[in-house]
């Protein structure tokens, strides 16, 4: 691990010489990349430089203790020892984590698509709550929402809805959040106050370049056409929404959100890529060990995640058997320390799984 370790140091280093050279921004593709491989090296070498200052402290007190026969000073050098230690115990964890290997769809956006599932009315309610509290939630952490493709029903539910999150690594993040989400509530259409529950289902998907997912035009049927329920003015009086049918999949993407046929056939196609490109990937990890598999954010999309039990406050998600009893607060997008605890969840047991091999 420290061969490693010294190894990137060394590339640090010689990454922020080549940044500071004359005229290393003239070419903008070579500055990115550099500027980008400069971010993902600093935290590893800053952690690293204070693995290794401890490590001296370490040192440090055991020549003092060794030389010194002041006992006021012993046990300040005891004290330095210890905190030197434990410092260095955390730091040797923290690196193993950095050192883990990454996603590559870690820093891209992503494309999130939420579908009721069984019960009805009160499932596509419930789909419409989940959309805000995310949408809400990339407000906290001032990411751009933008709505993609979305079907309503009449009492303000939606049986499905796609939108594209824009943001620093956000596919890193929300990429747990794909499964089966289950509510447990009274609806209010029920007059003998009976607990109903009903599902909904949400997939994460990192959103794909051109040259991630080669799409064949010939593959593809486009078809426009006017857009249909309410858009306000202007709306229903021009082909604007169109439709993308892609044969090999049989997968059909309707695009109707914005007024331009051009900006909607632009959403529709990179919601299509993103439905192209995750279907690769779970193909992929289909092929792989159990073990990849069974990480978390990465397992069967049909696996239940998460209960939000209205009646008693309480939401539970199932696979780090976290509870916490604050519902009205993760309903308005305070999800951050479900997401915490899901990250935190995962890196320890790719870690255990590491040390296995």
């Amino acid at each position: 691990m420290f061969d490693k370790l010294e190894d990137l140091v060394l590339r640090y280093e010689e990454v922020m010489n080549q940044l500071s050279e004359p005229g290393a921004a003239d070419d903008t593709n070579r500055f990115r990349k550099l500027m980008k491989e400069q971010s993902d090296l600093l935290p590893i070498v800053e952690a690293y430089r204070a693995y290794k200052k401890s490590k001296q402290d370490i040192e440090d007190s055991l020549t003092m203790l060794e030389e010194e026969s002041d006992e006021e000073l012993r046990e300040l050098a005891k004290e330095e020892l210890n905190d030197a230690k434990a410092e260095v115990e955390k730091l040797e964890n923290k690196l193993k984590i950095l050192l883990l290997p990454k996603d590559p769809n870690d820093d891209k956006n992503v494309i999130v698509e939420i579908r009721a599932g069984a019960g009805g009315d009160e499932a596509a309610l419930f789909a419409a709550e989940i959309y805000r509290m995310y949408v809400h939630y990339a407000e906290s952490r001032h990411w751009k929402v933008e709505t993609l493709e979305m079907e309503e029903i009449g009492i303000g539910g939606m049986k499905s809805v796609n939108f594209m999150v824009t943001g620093p690594k956000a596919y890193s993040i929300l990429k747990y959040e794909s499964g089966v989400h289950r509510v447990q509530r009274v609806p209010e259409t029920e007059s003998q106050g009976r607990i109903h529950t009903s599902t909904i289902t949400v997939a994460v998907m990192p959103e794909a370049e051109e040259v991630d997912v080669q799409v064949d035009e010939k593959d593809i049927r486009i078809d426009v056409m006017r857009a249909s329920g309410n858009g306000g003015q202007c709306v229903n009086t021009t082909d604007s929404a169109v439709r993308l049918t892609h044969y090999p999949t049989g997968i059909v993407i309707y695009s109707q959100t914005e007024k331009s046929q051009l900006q909607n056939k632009e959403k529709a196609f990179a919601l299509l890529r993103a439905k192209l490109y995750d279907l690769e990937m779970q193909k992929k990890q289909d092929a792989e060990s159990e073990a990849r598999r069974s990480q978390i954010g990465t397992g069967d999309r049909s696996e239940k995640i998460r209960t939000y039990n209205f009646p008693q406050g309480r939401v539970t998600d199932h696979r780090i058997n976290l509870t916490l009893y604050k519902l009205d607060k993760i309903m308005n997008g305070d999800i951050q320390e479900i997401i915490d605890a899901c990250i935190a969840a995962d890196q320890a047991m790719r870690l255990s799984k590491l040390n296995e091999a």
